[in-house]
């Protein structure tokens, strides 16, 4: 097996595709078992997406409300899912949660307390108790620190200026991946026993997100597809009801969770609390679903603001509670608008936040069923089902990162032979090259910016079967424009070719979300169409995508009697669409 000249080769027992909390969750497990580990990730660690995690992490410690239990917090979790959750993957996660936490705590974790030294727990949108732990409204930033703060004490190595562009195959079974440096365009050839994926959903391929631009660009999907491995339920897609408007820059960012959590109050531009039309029990602490469709309908319907959007007010909130409990969110609307929210409110809209299906995973281990290949956090799939409950995204790094570490390290300790393949190496070299041979007229950044119109016009908080299809035909022409490309990397770095592969990936992802959303004909969860707009029986399965056209019905298994017993039903109540 040749090396290319300007290749650096680097071998590793268990290769991490991500820097953020599930890679560096899963690299610590590694490396307190003695595995080689090496991570890598395409923007610095200490500004991975999980910095942009606010308002908390959900795990049943009862420091609250004593009668709280891992299986309310399962049967919340499968309820609020709308039965498309897989009860097995809910089971670890909940059953898990409280280990999770306490790694954390170890690690130095400053959670916040109450005055007798407990872990401070508040309400989240749907759960039944206080089970959301946090620090502050900055709880995914301090989660990171904590983790690179490990994962330094640890000596785990770590390269963030690189672009994975492949997993490298050979008989369905993984021996390292391919990419290039996003400063001086250097390639790597990394060889490994296992890889764990964990880079992220496709939430950046909608206009309003509250992704930043190279984050959450579908890479996952198109790493596992190429690899072998399937996509799940990617048209399970939830919009956060409130991402700012404005300015155009930092349209979508999100404000927490955490400021309905603390009493925050929605109202359309006539002054209207409008969730009582939607959810009149729980009004605002309602789940992000039926928020967002709600804001969403209040816009279409002629009572949204002039900018396009519905306020947000927690002005009525004392100054003290404010600064404690939201700091973030004061901080970055002075920031971005120089909004005192101590005094006005905010504007809003529904904004694309959170792949709830990604790579198609097995509950135990993660495994994608490419032997030596785990998915894990946004990448992978199963927890969530058609609606995720805030504060689940976090605890889930912790237990996956946790259990995919020591499944991976079990795997390579046990791995007798290494099989390569010069052909799976040279078409990873290859599609690298003629990208950067690409003299086209068309440019990437705009490209991406059509596709994310598509996916915005036809695959938004409503569809239905005319527009999915016109997305899917606008998205066959995209297809074809791609092919005109031209790539420019400059002094200043890489990027340029990084876009061109984000857009290859989100081209995927945005397939895989179209083709399943026509497939899924009814209304479930944050998946709301138009021409279909009841809840079928029939459809109470994962919808998984394989490559064009290519979908299977994968059942789901009953849910255990201890669960469902405290299990409420699923309503469709307020569940209202154009």
């Amino acid at each position: 097996m040749l090396d290319h000249p300007d290749e650096r080769r680097i071998t590793t027992s268990v290769l991490v595709i991500g820097t953020g909390g599930a890679g560096l969750r899963a690299a610590i497990e590694l490396a307190e078992r003695g595995v080689d580990v090496l991570v890598l990730g395409k923007r610095p660690k200490a500004d991975a997406h999980t910095t942009l995690a606010a308002g908390g992490i959900n795990a049943a410690l009862s420091t609250m409300d004593l009668e709280d239990s891992w299986q309310q917090h399962a049967a919340d979790t499968i309820t609020e899912s709308y039965l498309l959750a897989r009860p097995d993957t809910v089971r670890i996660v909940t059953e898990n949660a409280a280990r999770g936490i306490e790694d954390l705590e170890r690690w130095g974790m400053p959670f916040a307390r109450e005055s007798d030294g407990r872990i401070s727990q508040r309400f989240f949108g749907a759960h039944t108790y206080r089970r959301t732990a946090f620090a502050g409204d900055y709880t995914g930033l301090e989660i990171q620190r904590t983790l690179v703060n490990r994962a330094a004490q640890l000596g785990i190595r770590i390269v963030d200026t690189c672009y994975v562009t492949r997993i490298l195959v050979r008989d369905n079974a993984v021996f390292g991946a391919y990419g290039f440096d996003l400063d001086n365009g250097g390639r790597y050839s990394f060889r490994a026993d296992a890889v764990i994926l964990a880079a992220g959903g496709h939430t950046r391929i909608w206009r309003r997100t509250s992704s930043r631009r190279d984050e959450n660009t579908g890479d996952s999907f198109r790493l596992a597809v190429l690899a072998g491995g399937r996509i799940r339920d990617p048209e399970l897609v939830q919009f956060h009801p409130s991402g700012l408007i404005e300015p155009e820059n930092a349209a979508g960012t999100l404000v927490s969770e955490a400021a309905r959590g603390e009493g925050g109050i929605l109202r359309n531009a006539d002054g209207e609390r409008f969730m009582t039309r939607y959810d009149p029990e729980r009004m605002e602490l309602s789940t992000r679903d039926r928020v967002a469709l709600a804001a969403y309908t209040e816009i279409k319907e002629g009572r949204g603001t002039p900018n396009g959007g519905v306020w947000l007010d927690i002005s009525h909130l004392p100054r003290e509670t404010i600064m404690r409990r939201l700091p973030r969110v004061y901080q970055t609307m002075l920031e971005l608008q120089m909004l005192d929210i101590t005094r006005s409110p905010i504007e809003i809209a529904p904004t694309a936040h959170y792949s709830m299906g990604g790579v198609w995973v097995r509950a135990h281990d993660h495994g994608t069923g490419v032997d030596g290949l785990y998915a894990i956090g946004e990448a992978s799939s199963g927890l969530h089902g058609a609606n995720r409950l805030g504060g689940n995204s976090l605890i889930e790094l912790f237990v996956y990162g946790r259990i995919v570490g020591e499944a991976a390290a079990q795997y390579s300790e046990a791995l007798l032979t290494h099989r390569r393949s010069d052909g799976a190496l040279a078409d990873a070299r290859r599609e690298v090259d003629e990208l950067l041979a690409a003299d086209g007229r068309e440019n990437v950044r705009a490209l991406q910016r059509t596709l994310r119109d598509t996916m915005t016009e036809h695959a938004g908080v409503v569809r239905s079967d005319t527009g999915l299809r016109a997305g899917l035909s606008e998205l066959d022409e995209l297809e074809q424009r791609i092919t005109g490309i031209g790539v420019h990397p400059d002094p200043a770095g890489f990027q340029d070719l990084a876009h061109a592969f984000d857009l290859r990936s989100s081209m995927l992802a945005a397939r895989a979300t179209l083709e399943a959303a026509v497939e899924r004909r009814e209304t479930r969860g944050c998946h709301n169409r138009s021409d279909y707009p009841d809840l079928d029986p029939e459809l109470r399965v994962n919808l998984v995508w394989s490559g064009p056209g290519k979908i299977e019905r994968e059942p789901i298994p009953e849910v255990p009697a201890e669960i469902a017993r405290l299990m409420r039903d699923v309503s469709t109540a307020g569940k209202l669409v154009e």
